[in-house]
């Protein structure tokens, strides 16, 4: 038999992962975990309220449900399932599980699209040997019902508490799976990678908080931790937390599995000072900006399938106060506070606009050379664009990604420009995109218009007094508008300019509020502008499109959940 010619194989291969990472960005998908222990309403009616009425578009369930499975039936949206653990010793046996698929797929699966598979929930923290040595087998068991059934687009796994990962804080990428389990996490990789599906963590930093860590755990003002192994800088720890899931995967050589974040969220009450409204308010408005952004540090081109706990405050789970305030609404669907995801508000906070609001970027293509890069950050910085944020210690300073940095400047020069094609064009290196290439630790600013174009601004009024001023800063912080920017090492931080500072936020809210004339009032202190505010260091976002930005900063015990 004649062999294939290596250059062949190789040429095919890389077109092959390309393949699979644009259809990997293409299926991204943003999530909700809906529990049912409480006095909630039937699943008819809160899977129309999920369809008609929020941003989501993935649902993952603890169970197989028949009523839920049922009321997403025709609706579109991406349901992950979960087999109880009680049953994972008896789908070991191939038969059992085929009778299971029988029992809750066949019966769905041609109107209710249901993506992933989940096998049990935190094996690993329940310490139950019988249901740790059976779940890999009882995992490719029930693969293998799938393919037999002919549902081989459903994919197998099972979430993991964070607590199976060694966690190095001062180098994620010296995180590894803990030593007892090294061998039972080679096979389950192996599984992934064999049956091409995800491997999926359940990333809740609210367990690892502290007094001392309290603002990076929850995306608040942090100087944050640079590893110690590769110098990036994280200012969150649920970044940290991703890449030292990848650093473990990665040490096993399993670097190339895909990650799925099963669950992760903020209490919005506990025993503890840490847990209100507005830190939970927070921490999820800055999750669901990933909605919109790519990667971390250690995988700066990767989506991450992410799911949300919970859609609902669960007034029938047992245990500590914690664990029946992890809900976005009330059961009555009114929201125990505003973060976003109702249709028509603020999807995503300064960086992550939604994709009907005709956003532009200019990016390096991407066979620019390295040296082409260098040479257009050289001659944007020399052109009187501010080069601060690419510079060491800045918000998209990475030594190993000067792509990111060249972008960042290639696009800062095409929006002083007016965004014309020709301003973009870098000898040929540069392109426009539709497509945000924001990273989690960089936004880049996108553009709708130009700057006389019919842009509008809240700022504060030249006679507003200095004590008006803070409290307008106050208050807006306090409901739930990202103010990481205007803190100590924000770039709209200035200790003698009050009036920029209070300017950023009264903005970002009368943004989040539909660009509503009401809304930038400020009891008298506001006024509605259509010319710049902005400040050499300090963009301050437009309101074109009803929810544009151009903001340049990035804000970037109890936890077996009861079932």
């Amino acid at each position: 038999m004649a062999k294939t010619p290596r250059f062949l194989t190789l040429h095919f291969l890389l077109l092959v992962s390309v393949v699979i990472l644009q259809l990997s960005a293409l299926t991204s998908a943003f999530g909700i975990n809906y529990g049912t222990l409480g006095n909630l309403p039937p699943p008819t009616q809160v899977v129309d309220f999920i369809k008609k009425n929020t941003i989501f578009d993935s649902v993952k369930i603890f169970d197989a449900n028949p009523h839920i499975l049922r009321a997403l039936a025709g609706t579109g949206i991406n349901v992950t399932i979960m087999v109880p653990n009680g049953n994972i010793p008896a789908i070991v046996n191939v038969e059992n599980a085929r009778q299971w698929v029988a029992a809750n797929f066949l019966p769905f699966h041609q109107q209710t699209k249901i993506k992933y598979v989940c096998v049990g929930n935190e094996i690993l923290a329940g310490k139950d040997e019988n249901l740790i040595s059976n779940l890999v087998p009882a995992m490719q068991s029930l693969n293998e019902a799938l393919k037999t059934s002919g549902l081989k687009d459903m994919k197998v796994t099972t979430p993991h508490a964070f607590t199976i990962i060694d966690y190095n804080q001062n180098a994620p990428s010296h995180s590894i799976f803990n030593n007892d389990h090294k061998d039972f996490f080679t096979k389950i990789l192996e599984f992934h990678r064999q049956a091409m599906s995800p491997f999926m963590i359940n990333a809740y930093t609210y367990f690892m908080v502290d007094p001392n860590n309290v603002n990076y755990a929850m995306f608040g003002p942090s100087n944050g931790i640079q590893d110690t192994n590769t110098q990036h800088t994280y200012n969150n720890m649920f970044d940290a937390v991703m890449d030292a899931t990848y650093s473990a995967m990665n040490a096993l050589g399993y670097g190339d599995v895909d990650i799925v974040v099963g669950e992760t969220g903020w209490p919005s009450a506990c025993d503890a000072a840490w847990c209100t409204p507005q830190n939970a308010a927070n921490y999820n408005l800055n999750i669901i900006k990933r909605e919109n952004v790519i990667g971390t540090p250690l995988m700066p081109n990767r989506h991450i399938d992410i799911h949300i706990f919970a859609l609902f405050n669960e007034d029938g789970k047992p245990g500590l106060t914690s664990e029946r305030n992890w809900g976005l609404f009330k059961p009555d669907f009114s929201p125990v506070y505003d973060v976003g995801v109702l249709k028509g508000e603020y999807r995503g906070g300064d960086g992550g606009n939604p994709p009907s609001n005709g956003g532009k970027w200019c990016v390096a293509k991407q066979e620019a050379t390295t040296t082409q890069l260098q040479a257009n950050i050289d001659w944007v910085c020399s052109q009187g664009i501010d080069c601060k944020s690419i510079s060491p210690g800045g918000i998209c300073f990475d030594n190993n990604n000067i792509k990111t940095r060249s972008s960042f400047v290639m696009n800062a020069y095409y929006q002083s420009k007016g965004y014309t094609n020709t301003a973009c064009d870098f000898r040929g290196s540069g392109m426009v995109t539709t497509r945000n290439p924001s990273t989690s630790t960089c936004v880049v600013p996108n553009v709708v218009g130009s700057e006389n174009g019919g842009g509008k601004w809240c700022v504060a009024k030249e006679e507003a007094t200095t004590t008006q001023l803070q409290a307008n800063i106050d208050w807006v912080c306090s409901h739930g508008i990202d103010c990481k920017p205007i803190s100590p090492g924000g770039i709209c931080f200035d200790n003698n300019e009050m009036w920029t500072r209070s300017t950023y936020v009264m903005n970002a809210y009368y943004q989040s509020k539909g660009k509503s004339d009401n809304a930038c009032d400020f009891h008298g202190s506001g006024i509605v502008i259509t010319t710049n505010p902005s400040t050499r260091t300090c963009n301050v976002p437009d309101g074109r499109g009803g929810r544009s930005s151009n903001n340049m900063e990035s804000s970037s015990g109890d936890h077996a959940h009861s079932r």
